[in-house]
């Protein structure tokens, strides 16, 4: 559940209520998020987080996935992506979501962790979800990238052939070169991945995820 190499976040801010705005706008961006809450958060781009995996994009959408496309209601998160790679995932939205701003020096993130998340991997180390954050304890999230930080993580993409790079639990990154470079170290294959997750347990609440590169 560990975000990485990240310092504890200085400064954690619950959205109340997140899903229901976005069925009743009908989706959301980091960027708009960001400005409508007037945080003084300044972005070029986000990396998105899951488990480990991170890809560069320069922002990600939030949907409410249509009634009656699965069997459960469900939300997605879709990368806008630097070049042409599809990165997005369904997450179950049945699970007890939470949805968080972060910040801390020279960085900020958006998080989203469910009860269950929290209950089977956090509760016996963190007295809430808060602390749990605070900590940097999430396995999906959105980082804000600005400036020099922002073309660091645009560059470090732009010059392989892999749809993302993966976060190592010391916190180093391994770039991998090429698509079928990536999905070897992740053991998988690109199919496998979308239609069990990237092999996420059932509490995560994770019901697809795309990672790929044309």
């Amino acid at each position: 559940m560990s975000a990485g190499e990240e310092p504890p976040w200085t400064d954690v801010s619950r959205f109340p209520d997140f899903l229901d705005h976005l069925e009743q706008q009908g989706g959301a961006t980091v960027r708009g998020i960001v400005d409508r809450i007037d945080a003084d958060v300044d972005m070029d781009g986000v990396v998105y987080h899951d488990r480990g995996i991170r890809s560069p994009g320069y922002d990600a959408t939030f949907v409410p996935e249509p009634e009656g496309e699965r069997l459960r209601p469900a939300f997605s998160v879709e990368l806008h992506t630097v070049g042409p790679r599809s990165v997005w995932a369904v997450f179950d939205a049945t699970l007890s979501w939470d949805f968080y701003l972060l910040q801390a020096e020279g960085i900020a993130a958006i998080a989203w962790v469910s009860d269950e998340e929290y209950n089977t991997e956090e509760s016996g180390m963190f007295l809430s979800k808060h602390d749990a954050l605070a900590a940097g304890r999430f396995s999906f999230g959105t980082f804000i990238y600005a400036d020099e930080d922002w073309q660091e993580q645009l560059e470090l993409i732009e010059g392989t052939d892999t749809p993302a790079f993966l976060q190592r639990d010391d916190g180093s990154t391994l770039v991998p070169t090429s698509q079928d470079d990536f999905y070897s170290v992740v053991n998988s294959t690109p199919q496998e991945f979308r239609t069990n997750g990237g092999g996420a347990p059932p509490h995560l609440g994770l019901l697809e995820l795309e990672v790929s590169i044309d």
